[in-house]
Order: C-alpha cells, then sequence, then structure tokens
C-alpha cells in the first residue's frame, strides 16, 4: 500500500510540473513557417494575477528549442529556476546555424525578426508578462550567447540584462581551437548566409564583438562566462578585452570546464541570479 501510494504521489508530482510547462507554435510571417519554443511557468502561475518577468534562454548550434529541457544534468533545472525567482522562461527553437541574426542573402534566416518582432509580442499577448524593458532578459550557450549579446545590444529597448555562456563572441572561426577542416567548412557556411562580410576590425555587426560600442551607450547589464577548456575562450577574452578598453560596465568569469552540458548546466543558476538582481534593482520583484 506505502509502495502505491508512493507511485501515486511520483506521478502526481510529475504531472504538476509537467503543467509547468508549455510547448507552442509560432507562426513566421518573415519566413513562412512555424517554429516551436517552449514555455516554463512559475509554481502557482495558473491562480495568481501577477504579472511576471521574462528570461529568454537561447539554445546552442544544431540545437533545439527543447535542448535546455533534456540536455542538462540537473533535471527539471529550468521549473526549478522559474518557481526559485518567479519568472516565466522561454526556449525559443531556431535554426541550426542561424546565429540569430537576419541575413541578407536568405529570406528563409530571418531570426532576429522572429525573435524582436514575432515571438516576443506573441508571448506578451498570451502570457501574462510585465511587457517592459525592466522586465526581460536574455540569455544562452554558445551560438545562443551571440544571439543573446547581438540581441540585446541592436534592441536595447526590450531587455535589461543579457548574458552569454561559452558564447560565439567572434564568429571568425580563425579564433576557434577547432581543427582546420572545422573551421572551413563553418565559415565557408557563414558565407552562403551573409556573403562576403569583413572579419577584422572594425568588426561586421552580424559579430558579438562588432556590437561593443552599442553595448556602451544601451547601458544594459552584461554577464559573460566560459570555461577554461572551451574552443571558444579566446574570443571570449577578446570580447572581454573590448568591453574593457571602452569601459563597458560588464561581469567576466572563466571556470573550469569545456563546451559541455555539465558547464552549461553549472553556469544557469548564476544567471539566473545576475539577471533576477538586476530585475530587482529596477524594482521587479
Amino acid at each position: 500500500m506505502k509502495r502505491l501510494t508512493l507511485i501515486f504521489s511520483l506521478l502526481f508530482l510529475a504531472g504538476n510540473l509537467l503543467a509547468q510547462v508549455d510547448t507552442i507554435e509560432v507562426y513566421s510571417n518573415a519566413m513562412n513557417k512555424h517554429l516551436k519554443a517552449a514555455i516554463v511557468k512559475p509554481q502557482g502561475y495558473e491562480h495568481r494575477a501577477t504579472a511576471y518577468p521574462t528570461v529568454y534562454l537561447l539554445h546552442g548550434g544544431s540545437g533545439s528549442y527543447s535542448d535546455w529541457h533534456l540536455k542538462t544534468t540537473e533535471e527539471n533545472i529550468l521549473i526549478n529556476m522559474a518557481n526559485q525567482y518567479d519568472v516565466i522562461i522561454v526556449t525559443p527553437g531556431v535554426g541550426p546555424s542561424s546565429y540569430y541574426y537576419d541575413s541578407p542573402m536568405l529570406d528563409s534566416v530571418k531570426y532576429e525578426t522572429y525573435i524582436i518582432n514575432e515571438l516576443i509580442p506573441h508571448i506578451d499577448q498570451f502570457y501574462n508578462t510585465l511587457n517592459k524593458r525592466e522586465a526581460r532578459a536574455i540569455t544562452g550557450l554558445s551560438m545562443g550567447g551571440h544571439g543573446a549579446m547581438m540581441l540585446s545590444a541592436k534592441h536595447p529597448e526590450l531587455f535589461i540584462a543579457a548574458g552569454s555562456m561559452s558564447g560565439v563572441m567572434n564568429i571568425d572561426t580563425d579564433l576557434w581551437k577547432r581543427d582546420e577542416g572545422f573551421r572551413t567548412l563553418r565559415k565557408e557556411a557563414q558565407k552562403v548566409v551573409l556573403g562576403d562580410i569583413e572579419y577584422q576590425s572594425p568588426f561586421s555587426e552580424f559579430t558579438a564583438v562588432g556590437l561593443v560600442d552599442r553595448m556602451k551607450e544601451n547601458g544594459i547589464a552584461i554577464l559573460l562566462d566560459c570555461g577554461v577548456d572551451d574552443f571558444l575562450l579566446d574570443t571570449n577574452r577578446q570580447i572581454h578585452q573590448l568591453l574593457l578598453e571602452n569601459e563597458t560596465p560588464h561581469e567576466y568569469t572563466e571556470r573550469p570546464r569545456a563546451h559541455t552540458w555539465e558547464y552549461w548546466t553549472e553556469a544557469l543558476p548564476f544567471h539566473m541570479l545576475f539577471i533576477h538582481q538586476v530585475f530587482k534593482k529596477h524594482g521587479i520583484k
């Protein structure tokens, strides 16, 4: 009898946890296709009239909207974070090598337009969000770190804080600590999407390091971190140095580990705490 009660209790708990996560499809007029996203609601969301701050959490290259739900090394970490900080967490899905920008070459790659003009308005329309800059933040891993820094720099009216975990802070693959074949393939793929762009300073605005002056002007709270064994470490050190040189306030940390889910699982609570503190500073509790 006790065993049956325990099994029922576990199933009831699992059902409650699942009820906190919605999977939706949002139609993109810009790209003429549907894209999936998951929305994590804090506990009690359905029974309160409270409006909640929102955190957009972006996936990496060749990833999916479900990565943050299925690949972390701590089960239910997004639900735990949403409950702890009383926030809505949105994990959008985008193209495998989209970098969250709008391609000047391809109509099928308009992910900046999708996130800014289609997804965020959809979330604010159908969920009980605090629809203002002071209550919206964005962060992500790898390609998603690039997206978070780029989107926030270009759209400061929407975000009060931005973060990057092991982010591609410079899309110039010559700085990536990978084999030559990998770097060449990635640069060729970028050319299809972006055409011929300038990889040297002054950097293109299709790469995060090309937006450091905007980051200074915008006054967005910035958190950057990267593992000391990560193949993207040099790109993170580069943007850190550029932000120091132009005197942009930011937090930068290097920690053990490489480009792995173990690292990102450990990094996420630091990002959520950072964002929570920024929200609180601006009167969002």
